[in-house]
């Protein structure tokens, strides 16, 4: 499949141009920003500040690069020029002009540090992760096994330029890894790091142990959790919170740690094949993971805004995946196994008899193909999430 996929994120940004001076866009390297805002901006210049010539002017004359640029104009990678972000602030404030600057970046910490502190109420952020099941379906683009599905991966290139998940998560790691974090922390052992990531991959949809992570690893407790928030940060991986209602139960307090993108996290374990990855035992988890992923990409590309938890008790008991609602709890299971029985919805039940007085939607997302309306519970494909 080639050319440009439609996103649905695009719509969303297409709504709040005309009401904010400011639209941000961030998300991973490689995730479609520039390719989408180029699409929806067409008629603005385009300014990436990696070019260093172009980042040099920025940096050193601020003033007149703005004089030069000051309205309609893309600027990619802002982040590698924090001082444009005041001078800015006063250019729209003067304007009164809304989608006078779109800005975009793949580095969360710097991007949001900066516009918290100076653009707060001027822009609308949003954030583009890896295709969605939506997207893909909408591009006609067939439908594998889940196995098939989690091992290609979700990066835009894969499909629009065909290229093989293994040379381009090889490559992706090295180009765009490796290359932010070391900015980022001035990591000198690239082989330690990547160490660290593959442990984190092999964490993947359990509870996060940060100490137990960095004895593995042999590095600090501080060195470990300052690379978890720059994988964090560079859209690698995301913590999914407990939810603290204990409804008379002790809870676990640790968040669980995810991937945005299975294809990446599949080949740092070593998964190759639908068939490597059937056999590995990590399967319930990977399977997991794409799911908590997919509700993730969700949330953004349709400007969602939810919050997203799990909730476990000390006893071991628990649900995949929660959603508050205003008089209740959408409640999820997620199992990869393609058949269903009854001892699936164990744990839905049991947190509905913790909360007799609450409506529970009770939701088992499973690996088989179809969909199924029951009584007491909505069973749904994988496909269909």
């Amino acid at each position: 499949m080639k050319g440009f996929i439609t996103r649905q994120i695009a719509s969303k940004i297409e709504e709040q141009k005309t009401k904010f001076p400011i639209i941000a866009l961030t998300g991973p390297r490689q995730s479609g920003k520039t390719t989408l805002l180029k699409e929806l901006f067409s008629g603005y210049r385009y300014i990436s500040l990696e070019n260093p010539d172009v980042r040099a002017f920025a940096t050193e004359d601020p003033v007149g690069f703005l004089k030069l640029y000051d309205q309609q104009v893309i600027f990619d990678e802002v982040q590698r020029v924090p001082g444009l972000f005041s001078y800015i602030q006063g250019i729209v404030d003067d304007s009164g002009q809304m989608g006078q600057f779109i800005l975009s970046g793949s580095q969360n910490f710097h991007l949001l540090n900066s516009i918290t502190q100076t653009l707060a109420g001027r822009v609308a952020l949003f954030k583009l992760l890896p295709f969605d099941f939506y997207e893909l379906k909408d591009a006609g683009i067939p439908t594998w096994s889940y196995a098939q599905t989690a091992v290609t991966g979700f990066y835009p290139a894969i499909y629009t330029r065909e290229i093989n998940p293994t040379v381009f998560y090889a490559n992706y790691l090295q180009t765009y890894i490796e290359k932010d974090v070391t900015e980022l922390l001035n990591i000198r052992d690239i082989n330690l790091f990547r160490t660290f990531l593959g442990l984190c991959a092999a964490r993947a949809g359990q509870l996060l142990n940060i100490s137990s992570l960095a004895n593995e690893c042999d590095i600090s407790h501080p060195t470990a959790k300052a690379w978890l928030s720059i994988l964090e940060s560079s859209y690698i991986t995301f913590q999914l919170q407990p939810y603290h209602q204990n409804f008379n139960k002790r809870l676990v307090k640790s968040p669980k740690l995810y991937f945005y993108d299975t294809g990446l996290l599949n080949h740092l374990l070593g998964i190759r094949t639908s068939q490597d990855f059937e056999q590995n035992r990590l399967k319930g988890n990977l399977f997991e993971n794409m799911i908590v992923a997919e509700y993730q990409k969700r949330n953004h590309h349709q400007y969602q805004h939810l919050d997203y938890h799990f909730w476990q008790a000390s006893n071991g008991r628990e649900v995949d995946l929660l959603i508050k609602t205003h008089n209740g709890f959408d409640i999820f299971e997620i199992k990869a196994t393609q058949t269903i029985s009854s001892a699936l919805f164990k744990e839905l039940d049991y947190f509905e008899e913790l909360t007799p007085n609450l409506t529970i939607k009770k939701s088992l997302i499973y690996g088989g193909d179809e969909d199924q309306q029951r009584t007491r519970y909505h069973v749904i494909s994988w496909k269909n999430v």
